[in-house]
């Protein structure tokens, strides 16, 4: 199972100091946190695309290129690709690039994306966007998957012998995950091209989220991937931790209270009932965490929220260390021991090749 952080990428202020930190200031916070993640042994950093304020992150092949070549292990992802805004031609050939200056630690995470605006912004029109991205990610998988490729679609210009460059490190296209919260119609194309399916359920509650992968899996068994329970699942979190439960009460309780999507409505505590949020000790961290499998299933991948809402970098430093040295190496031993066998793990590049070459030479023994 891997375990990691993602980022939306907001310039908020801190409700502590009144501080509000500059773009640039935001942005090498980001990549401070990546590079913080690797240290402490996790597994993935992500992050959101964003073309509007509060949010800086709008170019995360840039992000995640500089990221790169200051990290030697971790896992860059995006915790949304817009698939409907983006054109899918350059979607392949930057990730590819990427994917190749990373040695092939890249995979992405497909999404349409939450705010309206940005539609007319790139030319699109909003009420297109489950039609958006079901043509753009099919034209993606070819581009990835075919050397030449002719097509026609709705939303763009077609396409006559084309060939998107580079090609994908090894010839394996780096690993989608389809995000969503909300949209059945997304589950249903994860299910369909066996991709992982990402339930990003930082502000929604468990039952929501655990129909929405409940459908993705009997989906992905229909589509004849494998058994429902071993569909890709990923969850996403958030979490503010002390040693002192009253402690980290206090302190986050400014900035729920100050945030556009978590305050002005329940209390936190009840806030924290219905939804993933955990503020309190690293024990109660990985009690809730362990709490998600009895709704989501056994499941290959959990990201963290630390930084969102304010909370200053060396906060959320202090987060990240509090993960990787008391809270993730339990989680890890304790999933693992409830995981029954047959559960894949979370594909990698050296996972799809392996397994790309072994179905090749099985191909080749049957056609002797």
């Amino acid at each position: 199972m891997q375990f990691g952080i993602f980022t939306v990428g907001d310039v908020a202020t801190d409700p502590h100091t009144g501080r509000t930190p500059t773009e640039h200031e935001r942005i090498k916070a980001m990549t401070a946190i990546a590079q913080k993640a690797e240290e402490v042994g996790l597994d993935v950093f992500a992050t959101g695309e964003h073309h509007n304020r509060p949010f800086v992150p709008s170019s995360p092949t840039t992000l995640l290129g500089y990221i790169a070549a200051r990290t030697e292990r971790i896992i860059l992802s995006t915790s949304t690709t817009l698939i409907t805004t983006n054109d899918p031609v350059k979607i392949a050939e930057d990730y590819a690039m990427l994917q190749h200056l990373a040695d092939g630690r890249v995979d992405l995470m497909m999404g349409r994306g939450n705010t309206g605006p940005v539609y007319p912004w790139f030319g699109k029109d909003v009420r297109d966007g489950i039609g958006l991205a079901v043509e753009n990610y099919a034209l993606l998988r070819r581009l990835w998957r075919e050397d030449v490729v002719d097509w026609e679609g709705k939303f763009r210009t077609p396409l006559q012998g084309f060939t998107s460059t580079p090609r994908p490190l090894d010839g394996v296209p780096p690993f989608v995950w389809h995000g969503s919260i909300r949209s059945p119609e997304i589950a249903e194309q994860a299910a369909y091209y066996g991709d992982g399916f990402f339930h990003n359920n930082i502000f929604w509650p468990k039952e929501h989220t655990g129909k929405l992968i409940d459908l993705y899996r009997q989906r992905y068994a229909h589509y004849g991937h494998g058994t429902p329970e071993q569909a890709i699942v990923g969850l996403g979190g958030q979490v503010y931790m002390r040693h002192n439960s009253q402690d980290a009460v206090r302190e986050f309780r400014p900035v729920f209270d100050h945030s556009p999507v978590m305050g002005g409505g329940v209390s936190m505590e009840e806030y924290m009932e219905q939804t993933p949020l955990t503020v309190g000790t690293p024990e109660q961290v990985i009690e809730k965490t362990l709490s998600f499998r009895e709704y989501a299933g056994d499941y290959q991948r959990q990201l963290f929220v630390v930084d969102g809402g304010g909370i200053p970098l060396k906060t959320a430093l202090e987060q990240i260390d509090m993960l990787g040295e008391e809270v993730v190496p339990v989680l890890r031993k304790e999933f693992s021991a409830r995981r029954p066998a047959g559960v894949p793990d979370a594909p990698t590049h050296a996972s799809l090749l392996a397994a790309r070459e072994t179905e090749s030479a099985q191909t080749a023994e049957e056609a002797v």
